[in-house]
């Protein structure tokens, strides 16, 4: 039997398991132009995917009142629960998810969600069962603050050496270095590959299949 390299993989949400980019970003439009706020483009728009939301809104308009974010916060939550019906697993997620589980790997989730949305999603996408914990943004720090790892570690006993974060965005990336974690990356998700690249990640995959095949062999 191949040797570990890693006994923890902790998995970003949204982008990375979810196809929820899109919903996100149009999230984030609806909810500015709501308000008669300048509407971010997608870029901007994609770029705060992975923080938590009160961080997102404060990203996307650095200098507006504190008021202004948080209506907006609530707008966007109302929008996407809208758009939530078009948001599905990626496919292969679920049996990359369940192979890794069955090699005895331990499996973790760390996102900008809320717990109530990650929990709402985890359920309505039958994988809450395959996690061994779970942190999301309004529990703890946001990304890239490495507070989430740090946090997931210490519950389960693990070694940061001995894990690998996978994620879609920078903040991600970020967080894995900022703990002492190994870093994986997917192109298919917020933000571009030569953004992703600039932070080392051990592989950028193009897809769940070819994430889940560098997992089976590297991991």
């Amino acid at each position: 039997m191949t040797q570990k390299n890693f006994d923890l993989i902790v998995f970003d949400w949204d982008g990375t398991l979810m196809n929820s980019t899109a919903a996100i970003v149009k999230s984030i439009q609806a909810a500015a132009e709501s308000l008669g706020l300048p509407v971010p483009d997608e870029q901007a728009a994609s770029y705060v995917i992975g923080l938590g939301l009160p961080e997102a809104m404060r990203a996307v308009f650095p200098g507006a009142n504190p008021v202004i974010h948080s209506m907006m916060a609530d707008k966007f939550r109302t929008y996407y629960l809208e758009f939530s019906q078009q948001i599905f697993l990626f496919d292969g997620v679920m049996e990359m998810l369940e192979d890794l589980k069955a090699r005895n790997y331990s499996l973790s989730v760390a996102t900008g969600k809320s717990r109530r949305g990650l929990n709402r999603a985890m359920r309505e996408t039958g994988t809450g069962h395959l996690f061994c914990t779970t942190r999301t943004a309004d529990e703890t720090f946001s990304k890239p603050h490495p507070a989430m790892l740090l946090e997931i570690t210490q519950e389960l006993d693990q070694r940061m050496d001995r894990t690998v974060m996978i994620g879609d965005t920078t903040h991600d990336l970020l967080m894995a270095s900022n703990a002492g974690a190994a870093g994986v990356a997917v192109n298919y998700g917020a933000h571009p590959e030569h953004e992703l690249l600039r932070f080392n990640p051990l592989y950028a995959a193009e897809s769940v299949e070819s994430l889940h095949d560098w997992l089976k062999t590297n991991a």
